[in-house]
């Protein structure tokens, strides 16, 4: 039962984060650095492939 409860909450915080990333990747500001520099935000990133991994693990926890 304990590892139900986590691996939910790990998928509630993994969804969200994602979300959190790709919209940090969308924003204006980072739309124009990658226009300009051809840059992205390493947070985009970083909280895009941190939120994937959290829902991923959350999965494996709910079997």
């Amino acid at each position: 039962m304990n590892n139900r409860i986590i691996g939910i909450v790990l998928i509630i915080i993994g969804a969200v984060l994602a979300t959190w990333g790709y919209n940090i990747y969308d924003s204006a500001s980072a739309q124009l650095s990658r226009a300009l520099n051809g840059d992205t935000p390493i947070e985009a990133l970083a909280a895009m492939a941190g939120g994937v991994i959290a829902v991923l693990v959350g999965m494996s926890k709910l079997k």
